[in-house]
């Protein structure tokens, strides 16, 4: 009953004492999470457990900026959001979630690029050069010479396209994208060693010559034209000749693809003598030499 009696009442001072031995330190640059308390014309009052409200104002709301933006935050939930201001004299400080968008979304493509990770973006816009996309977010740019169809860039506004990360440079705000890259590397998912292709001779060069097939290219090397050795490619292929392959390995990580018609012969230098037979005859004879392409 005694000690009941030394129990002292905490006052409306001893309660602003308390407070102000809290330390409530916000620096510019940190993420915090809030509830939203207040919605106003130019902006909206959050409770980040500070002593004053955080303000965020309409401008840093989304990534537009849109004046309507309000609308997406109703009052009593909470996000998390970037202090972009010390501390005012009344302990308030501004709050962005436009600038916390735009650091997770580079943050985003970076993680993109180092995973080679194939996303889809919406052309928003073209240029002399090439178009430009809305990436998560970001305005990014696909060269000319990066897009599997440029004959029309007017046609690709508005629609979706698939893309790979070239360099996502956040300090320079720069961010370029390759549709060629992501469909190619698509392209690379479906093919498996071992399979028949068909495709069109693109080049020659003194150690094999380049096939593109399916929207990817693939080496078809001297040492794998023929059982018999092969000394000028030129003597088998011409560019723009239509052949047949097998495809012997895919290495993902350095994009290339190996070919082989050596495979296809029954006996050594049939591809010299009578190319036309062995590719009219591709399926049988990979058939009975498939054997050979896993004993290697």
């Amino acid at each position: 009953m005694n000690a009941t009696k030394n129990i002292q009442p905490f006052s409306a001072d001893d309660f602003a004492n308390a407070l102000a031995e809290h330390n409530y330190e916000f620096a510019v640059g940190q993420t915090v999470r809030g509830k939203v308390v207040s919605v106003e014309s130019s902006g909206i009052y959050v409770d980040i457990g500070a002593k004053s409200l955080g303000f965020l104002p309409i401008e840093e709301a989304t990534l537009s900026g849109s004046s309507r933006s309000g609308d997406a935050f109703p009052i009593g939930n909470e996000y998390e959001f970037l202090i972009i201001s010390n501390q005012n004299a009344d302990g308030e400080v501004k709050l962005s979630v436009r600038r916390l968008l735009f650091k997770q979304a580079w943050q985003t493509l970076k993680d993109y690029q180092t995973e080679s990770k194939v996303f889809e973006t919406k052309v928003i816009g073209t240029n002399s050069g090439g178009v430009i996309v809305d990436a998560v977010g970001l305005r990014g740019f696909v060269p000319r010479s990066h897009l599997t169809d440029a004959t029309d860039l007017a046609k690709l506004v508005g629609k979706k396209i698939p893309v790979m990360v070239l360099d996502a440079d956040e300090t320079r705000k720069k961010l370029v994208l390759s549709n060629r890259q992501a469909a190619k590397l698509a392209a690379i998912g479906q093919l498996a060693k071992g399979q028949l292709i068909s495709g069109k001779v693109s080049n020659i060069r003194p150690f094999g010559a380049f096939v593109e097939f399916a929207g990817v290219s693939g080496l078809l090397h001297v040492k794998e034209m023929s059982q018999k050795p092969v000394s000028d490619p030129t003597r088998v292929f011409q560019i723009n000749d239509i052949i047949k392959a097998v495809i012997v390995d895919i290495d993902e990580s350095r994009d290339r693809i190996a070919l082989s018609t050596k495979l296809l012969e029954l006996h050594a230098g049939e591809m010299l003598d009578n190319s036309a037979q062995v590719f009219a005859e591709a399926e049988e004879r990979l058939e009975k030499n498939i054997s050979k392409l896993w004993e290697a």
